[in-house]
This record gives C-alpha cells, sequence and structure tokens, in this order.
C-alpha cells in the first residue's frame, strides 16, 4: 500500500498533510485509512505522536453521526472498571478478534465464490452436453415407440 502519510496536527486543530501540502479534514483521513494507507500524526509543535487520539477521534465522530458506537451497558462496564481494564483488553485481545474476524470473512468470501465458480462451470456443462439433443425426438427404450416385430 506504500508509506504511511505524515499529517502535522496544529494547535487550531487543523490537520496539515505533508505529502500534499494541504490541509485535510478527519474525513478525508479516514478515507486514506480506508483505502488501505496507514497515517502517522504528530503535534506540529512538541512533536509528540498524537495518531491514536485523531484515529479514536473520527471514530468518535462516526459514532456521534449515528449516535452509537458501543452498547450502553458496555460503555458502563469500561468506565467502571477503568483503563488497566481497558488496556489490557484493547491491547491483548480486541486487535486480534478483529484480525481473526476479517480473515474468517475473507476465507468464508473466497469459498463462496468458488462455489459460484463450481456452479457456473456445471450450468455449462450441462448446456454442452444437451446441445446436441432434440428435446423433440422419441425417447428410447421402454418409454419410446415399440417395434412391430415380423410375423
Amino acid at each position: 500500500m506504500g508509506k504511511a502519510v505524515t499529517l502535522k496536527k496544529y494547535a487550531n486543530r487543523r490537520l496539515y498533510d505533508t505529502e500534499k501540502s494541504a490541509y485535510v479534514t478527519l474525513e478525508q483521513v479516514a478515507q486514506y485509512i480506508q483505502n488501505g494507507r496507514d497515517v502517522v500524526i504528530t503535534d506540529a509543535k512538541t512533536k509528540e505522536d498524537v495518531t491514536a487520539f485523531i484515529l479514536t477521534q473520527i471514530i468518535l465522530e462516526a459514532a456521534r453521526n449515528k449516535n452509537t458506537l458501543l452498547p450502553i451497558p458496555l460503555l458502563h462496564l469500561i468506565i467502571r472498571y477503568g483503563d488497566n481494564l481497558l488496556d489490557e483488553f484493547f491491547n491483548k485481545y480486541l486487535q486480534h478478534v478483529f484480525q481473526n474476524f476479517i480473515a474468517h470473512k475473507q476465507a468464508v468470501d473466497g469459498q463462496f465464490q468458488q462455489w459460484l465458480e463450481i456452479g457456473q462451470q456445471m450450468t455449462e456443462t450441462a448446456r454442452k452436453s444437451l446441445a446436441g439433443m432434440n428435446p423433440f425426438s422419441p425417447l428410447p427404450g421402454p418409454f419410446g415407440p415399440s417395434k412391430k416385430e415380423d410375423e
């Protein structure tokens, strides 16, 4: 996918794309990521890495537009048990769950595509095998016309 897009965050909350030499919106940053690019965002003044903060902001903005991100009982648990539990969960488990889900989804999608191709091949084979047959010709065997035997 190429190297990461480097962005600088200025005090006025604006993000500057150093690759394009232009300011970008959070929606444009989200589009970079959806297109497969990674982003690295640093504070222009302190040089601190603020990538996680900005990406979280993008997710929260999207959730605000839909008025939901996580179920309310889960949000209560996160607040109740605090940062330690949350850090452990996100760092150890959630990323692996998403990666496994994506791998499983890709495998299922691939298998489904193979089934479609097999179905198309079977249809083509059946069409070719029936191409020389005349559906109006008499049937051979016990269902066909009987032969008159010589007397």
